[in-house]
Parts: C-alpha cells; structure tokens; sequence
C-alpha cells in the first residue's frame, strides 16, 4: 500500500531508484521518499545514516538553497548527513551514481 504523502518520482529519481531498490544479501538498504521529522527525503539508508538528495535546477534558484542549508543542518542534528546529487549526473550515468552510493556505504560499514 502506498504512503499518502509519496509523490510521483522525477525521471533522474525513478531511475536511481530502480538501481537501488535491489534487495540483494550485502547490498545497502536504500528507503525512498523516507520521513524524517517535517521532511521527506528522495532516498536514505538507514546503515549509514545517509540521506541521498536529487537536484535539479529548482535547487538553485530564489530562496531553494538557503532552504536546503536549513534542511541539511537540521538533518546533521539528527545525525544524518546529507549528499546532494546534481540530477544532471544521474541522467548521464544512473549506473554510476548508484555504484557509488554503494561504494560509499560499504566504505562507511568497515
């Protein structure tokens, strides 16, 4: 069943999505549009306290990356850190963007 406060998946974050949503032994958890207090996250992983943040160019515009610093410092309050990837990059090689996010996980397990 569908949580009421998903939203459609922008096309760089639905193909993301369908390279991290594997549920293979020894590959990281990865949740998508995870709450987390008053925000929703486009991905997370639990085991590494990571939020994974999909930008596209609204992130750049009027008053969005002073929200965003706001956002990211109340998150590393929680202890979570945030990675913001330019949607951008993740049009150009999902595969990439993915793999790298593992590699970054399985970096932070030990």
């Amino acid at each position: 069943m569908a949580r009421a406060n998903r939203r459609t998946l922008s096309l760089p974050e639905g193909m993301l999505w369908s390279r991290l949503r594997k549920r293979d032994p020894g590959l990281p958890t990865f949740r998508r549009q995870h709450p987390v207090g008053p925000y929703v996250l486009d991905f997370y992983c639990a085991q590494a306290r990571l939020a994974v943040e999909i930008d596209g160019i609204g992130h750049t515009m009027g008053d969005r990356p002073e929200r965003d610093a706001r956002r990211d410092a109340w998150l590393a309050e929680q202890g979570i850190e945030v990675l913001r990837i330019a949607a951008t990059d993740v049009l150009r090689d999902a595969d990439g963007v993915a793999d790298g996010l593992r590699r970054l996980v399985d970096a932070r397990r030990g």
